[in-house]
Order: structure tokens, then sequence, then C-alpha cells
């Protein structure tokens, strides 16, 4: 019965530490773990959750065990989080025992849609904002080689697992650089809307909004952990557009 508990309590833990890893919000993180522990019969399942880390006891027939993990950031992914979701119904509806469930979160692989259909996509995506703004097709294009640039730059800095603070400053820095030709060789009917509109892609947007769900909902020291990273990001991001802008000595779309 000590063996199940321990596979039930290191099972627990993982699905928390993938979860929470892949940015999920910390409800979804604590209501998961404790039904993958209750469909796999223990008794009761506390779950506490820091910034980077996750706590997980188990108590089964008067038996208490306590596991930590420490969970780093390793990006968005919800094909990670639906799996693990997937796994926590299976056990729910009797399709799986913890020792299948076990094989197959150990199985589990965070796979990432092709580097250049997303930077193609997050390009396009910048220049339909610049459009929207009113830009015409120049403005569109500068927007879309910018963004394409930028984003080129934060996959390769990522890679190689550079600080995500000193990868937004590097590429807001290098997509400001790029945006900024357009304001100096005029190309465009509104040229300045190339700088505002190609580093959109660099908003925090996940992150803020998990930390407002997270500090509504109760967890306010990850609401907080979350919102002081997701403004470090926005800082960063200022200061490698100010960078740039001192470099080219164009300030288009703040003056």
């Amino acid at each position: 019965m000590d063996s199940k508990q321990r596979m039930v309590s290191r099972l627990i833990a993982q699905a928390g530490q993938l979860l929470l890893a892949h940015g999920a919000e910390s409800t979804l993180v604590g209501d998961v773990s404790r039904r993958i522990g209750m469909a796999a019969s223990m008794d009761e399942v506390e779950i506490s959750l820091t910034a980077n880390s996750i706590v997980v006891t188990t108590l089964y027939k008067e038996h208490c065990i306590t596991t930590a993990r420490k969970c780093p950031d390793k990006g968005l992914n919800m094909r990670a989080v639906t799996q693990v979701q997937r796994i926590c119904i299976m056990m729910e509806k009797g399709i799986l025992d913890y020792r299948m469930a076990q094989k197959k979160m150990d199985a589990i692989s965070p796979e990432r849609y092709n580097r250049w259909l997303v930077l193609v996509m997050i390009g396009l995506s910048c220049a339909c904002f610049s459009r929207l703004a009113g830009g015409d097709a120049g403005v569109f294009m500068m927007t879309f080689l910018a963004s394409s640039a930028g984003m080129l730059v934060r996959q390769e800095l990522g890679h190689r697992h550079f600080n995500p603070l000193l990868n937004f400053a590097v590429t807001a820095f290098t997509t400001t650089l790029v945006s900024a030709q357009a304001v100096i060789y005029q190309i465009g009917a509104q040229p300045q809307l190339v700088m505002a509109s190609s580093v959109l892609m660099l908003v925090p947007g996940f992150p803020l909004i998990n930390s407002v769900a997270d500090m509504v909902k109760g967890y306010i020291h990850m609401g907080v952990a979350r919102f002081v990273m997701a403004s470090l990001l926005t800082l960063a991001t200022c200061l490698g557009i100010v960078a740039a802008m001192n470099v080219t000595n164009v300030f288009g779309w703040i003056i």
C-alpha cells in the first residue's frame, strides 16, 4: 500500500509540474492534481504552489507522504496542459489506473509548431494590426519584415536558453531597429505605425491574464509573482525599444 501511495504521489507531482511549467493557471493546477489523486483512491490530496515549485501531500489509510518538485518555466504549451487533463478524465472514468496513467504521463511531449510557420504568422499578425490602424501596403510590408526579424531573434535566443528578460530586450531592440528604417526612408503613408505595430508580439498577455485570474481565485502570491514577471518583461521590452530609438535617433510613434 505504501508503494502505491508513493507512485500516486509522484504521479500527482509530475502532473502539477507539467501544468505549472507550461502556463496553466493555479486553480487548474490544483484542481487537476487533486482529481488525479482522488481517482487513484487517495483519501486526501493537498497542493501548495509557489512561483516555481509545487508541494504535494497525500493521505492514504492514515499514512501521509509529502513530495516537492521544482517547476522551471518551459513556455506556454496548451498541448501539454490538455494531455494532462485528458489523463485525469480517463482516470476518473476508470479507463486508466495509476500505473497506466504514469506511462502516459511519461510519454507527454510538448510538441511545438514549426518555427518558420510561427515566424510568418507572427509577422502577419503584427502587419494586420498596422493595417487596422490605417497603414497602407508599404507600412504592412515593413511591419511584417520588422516583426519577423524580431521573432527570428527571439526564437534563436530562446533556443539557446537566454534569460527571458534579455530575450525580450534584444528582440525589442532588433524589431525597433528594423522598423525605424520605415521612418528614416519614409516608406508608406504613416511609417510611424510600423514602429508601434511591430512590437505588439512582445506584449505578455497570457502571464497578465493568468496573474489576474490567480488573484481573483485566491492564489494571491502566485498572482503577484506572475504579475511582477509580466511587468519585468514589459520593462525589458521598453528598454530595448528606447535603446533602438536612441541609436537611430527616430522617436516617431511616441512624439
